[in-house]
């Protein structure tokens, strides 16, 4: 996979977390020893699983909409892996330490929050650091002749 292909799987699958996060037959309630939040409109799990709120769903629409623009280019998509690698560690060290896992009251970042910040941390990490340039293949043939040319292009970071 691409740099930009995971700019654009990532801003695809983020999108549809925070836009599932509101419908309410995909989030349950909350179970009554979850941890209490200030912001607590929109409070669930979604798919039962992941705590969510208001907040956390439009923080998933806006890194889904980066993601979709920044998947532009590779320069910019290897900036967002990169931005995504620290966001999301930062993240999950956050939602395990119990003074933070609620982002302060805002946000849950508890329960299976941790391991799936925690892979997209690494995931965006291998992509923003170790994952190869694309290569562009151009073919310009002759006009009037079948002789075709091939050029690579490596495109500058």
């Amino acid at each position: 996979m691409s740099i930009r292909a995971f700019a654009s799987v990532a801003g695809i699958l983020y999108l549809a977390a925070g836009i599932l996060g509101f419908m309410p037959g995909i989030t349950s309630a909350p179970p009554v020893d979850a941890p209490p939040l200030t912001v607590e409109h929109s409070y669930g799990y979604l798919l039962g699983l992941f705590p969510v709120n208001v907040l956390h769903n439009l923080l998933h629409i806006g890194i889904g909409v980066w993601g979709l623009l920044m998947a532009s280019s590779v320069a910019t998509a290897r900036t967002f892996a990169m931005s995504i690698a620290a966001i999301y560690g930062l993240l999950t060290v956050m939602g395990v330490l119990p003074q933070t896992h609620t982002f302060f009251g805002f946000m849950p970042l508890f329960g299976h929050d941790i391991w799936l910040h925690a892979v997209t941390a690494f995931v965006a990490g291998y992509f923003g650091l170790f994952a190869a340039d694309e290569i562009v293949i151009i073919r310009r043939s002759n006009i009037g002749t079948d002789n075709v040319k091939v050029y690579e292009e490596r495109p500058h970071p």
